[in-house]
Order: structure tokens, then C-alpha cells, then sequence
């Protein structure tokens, strides 16, 4: 069986729209193999996706902290013999920055990218033996599917796809309905004020929901602590791996997030989903390329209101999972 490389390490929104190009490759190419190279937090992410058949681990953060310890050379000893243990009939490499171009280089097969005035590091298709043109006006998710497509010669046409399988439960899932609060990002002008997240989770008990807000840092679980506080109806779970969190957003009748990695993991996943972006360009970076399902609020600088999103939510929440995790053919 041939197979192909897909190099996308990070981010977790990113690698989300990037794993669309596995279901466009299982659909067109279903005699080609599919390995992954992934930064090791997002390694379980990746992992729920059955149709990767293996993942390379790829450690550059920790490897930074630590450039001159013998493990990190072991480390990278230890990749680059994984890395190249096959060789591959393409290599897609995803990354648009010179981490991802390290990465192809040292694998064995022939390389794909995106071209000079395409990629966001032009230095990286210095690495690649096919350059590809990908208009970079175009979202995320359309970016990588064009650029497997042109390496693997079909075409994608139609809506994107996911076939991302969490586990069937997870420790503190309610039973009730529910939705998720995504109020976390690591930019701050990405934040919707802590005020509007309160009036939004009293809103939403109103209409008989609970609300969960994950977290994945301490600083992150101070402001869902301090978003909950005196609400009965706002649940504050402890830490979730990236399975678990999943999990709760595939359970959840609605998300609503801010610009910000699960809440593109749960359009994918086809939860109901609602984005709020003012500080980002939904157009680049928004939900609703995952489907009908997905809507995004906002633009510009100018935050959305309270009562839209809560309008917003209850129409995709009365909607169901009619577009459930679209991807599973």
C-alpha cells in the first residue's frame, strides 16, 4: 500500500481543518495510507481520527527548552528514524512555516507545499519539490484540501468532511441538556467580556440549559471560575485530555466559542456551533465552512450581542446534530 505524509504539527484549530484532507483522501484514494506528524500535545487529537494510520511525534517545543540535553539528541535521533522508516508517494506539508519544511525535508518522498506568495513563510518552499498555488484569501480548511488535492490529483468540490470518533463518554458529561462556553484563548483580544458570558449562561438557564466551561490552564480556569461564579447552572469540569473535551462537545446541543481551537472542533465534530469573531476574519478563520450546522456572529471590532448569540444558539440547537460529524461515511 502507498501512503501519504501530512505535516501539520499545530495549532489545535489548524490541525482540526487540516485532518479534513484524510476523509477527501480515504473518499478518492482509498488505497493510499495516511501517517501524521504532530506536536505531542495534539498527538491524541489526531489519534481520534481512525482513519490516520499512524502519528509521528513531533517534540520541538520541549526540544527548544532543552537543545543541549542528551535526550532531546535522542529524541530527535529517535523521529528522524521514525520519519524515515518509509518512503512516501507525497508529502504534504501543511505547516507554511520553516518547522514544517525541516520536517519534510528529512522525511523520504516527494514534496508538496504551497508556493512563494502563497505560504506564510516564503523560506519554506526551499524545502519542496512540487509547489502548489493557493489563493491565501481562501479559509484554512480550503487551503489544505486544494493542496492534497492537486498532489493526489482528484478534486474537492464539495462541503469538508470529518471522521473524528471521541470516546462514547467522559468523566462529569451532564445529563441534562447542556451546552459548552469556549471562553479560553491564549489572545487576549480574542476574549469576549467575562460580563456578556455571564448574561449569556443566565440566558441559557432561562431556557432550561446548563452550561460547561472547559479550561486547559490554571489562568484559564480562574476566568471560567470567575465567569461561573453564583451561577447554579454554569459547571466548571476539572482538566479534560483533548479525547475528553471531545467528547463534551460531541454530547453538547450547542458551543459557542470565541476564535479559539475546540470550537473549531466541535463544527467539525458537527456539534451545533456558534463563533464569535471580532478580533479575527470569520472569512479566514471561521465555522461555518464546516456547514449549516456552524454559523459565525461578528466582524470587525465589533463584539456580538448577547441576546444574537443566544438567538443564534437555540436555532442551531432546535436544528439537532442533523449534520453530525459529517465525516463518518
Amino acid at each position: 500500500m502507498s501512503a501519504v505524509l501530512a505535516i501539520r504539527p499545530s495549532s489545535l484549530g489548524d490541525i482540526v481543518y487540516a485532518l479534513a484532507i484524510v476523509t477527501d483522501i480515504r473518499r478518492h484514494r482509498p488505497d493510499v495510507a495516511i501517517d501524521w506528524v504532530a506536536e505531542r500535545a495534539f498527538v491524541p487529537l489526531v489519534r481520534i481520527c481512525p482513519d490516520v494510520r499512524r502519528i509521528v511525534p513531533f517534540g520541538l517545543r520541549r526540544w527548544r527548552r532543552a537543545p543541549f540535553d542528551r535526550a532531546t539528541w535522542q529524541e530527535i535521533d529517535a523521529f528522524r528514524r521514525e520519519l524515515r522508516s518509509q518512503r512516501y508517494a507525497a508529502i504534504l506539508d501543511m505547516q507554511e512555516q520553516m518547522k514544517g519544511a525541516i520536517v519534510a525535508r528529512t522525511a523520504r518522498g516527494r514534496r508538496h507545499g504551497f508556493d512563494r506568495s502563497s505560504s506564510r513563510e516564503p523560506i519554506s518552499t526551499l524545502a519542496h519539490d512540487v509547489h502548489h498555488r493557493v489563493a491565501r484569501n481562501l479559509h484554512f480548511v480550503q487551503r489544505c484540501r486544494t493542496l492534497a488535492a492537486e498532489a493526489l490529483g482528484y478534486r474537492c468540490d464539495d462541503a469538508p468532511r470529518w471522521n473524528i470518533v471521541p470516546p462514547p463518554v467522559a468523566p462529569g458529561v451532564p445529563e441534562r441538556r447542556f451546552a459548552v462556553a469556549l471562553s479560553a484563548t491564549s489572545r487576549a483580544e480574542k476574549l469576549w467580556p467575562e460580563d456578556r458570558w455571564q448574561r449569556l449562561i443566565d440566558a441559557l438557564a432561562r431556557l432550561g440549559y446548563a452550561t460547561v466551561l472547559p479550561w486547559g490552564s490554571p489562568d484559564e480556569e480562574a476566568r471560567a471560575r470567575r465567569i461561573a461564579d453564583g451561577r447554579s447552572d454554569a459547571i466548571v469540569p476539572g482538566w479534560l485530555s483533548l479525547p475528553e473535551a471531545a467528547t463534551f462537545l460531541m454530547r453538547a446541543d450547542v458551543a459557542i466559542g470565541i476564535d479559539t481551537g475546540f470550537t473549531h472542533l466541535a463544527a467539525a465534530l458537527g456539534t451545533p456551533t456558534v463563533g464569535l469573531f471580532f478580533a479575527t476574519d470569520p472569512v479566514l478563520h471561521g465555522v461555518a465552512i464546516a456547514g449549516p450546522h456552524a454559523t459565525d456572529l461578528g466582524s470587525g471590532h465589533a463584539l456580538p450581542d448577547v441576546d444574537d448569540v443566544v438567538e443564534s444558539s437555540m436555532a442551531r440547537a432546535r436544528d439537532g446534530h442533523r449534520h453530525a460529524n459529517a465525516g463518518s461515511t
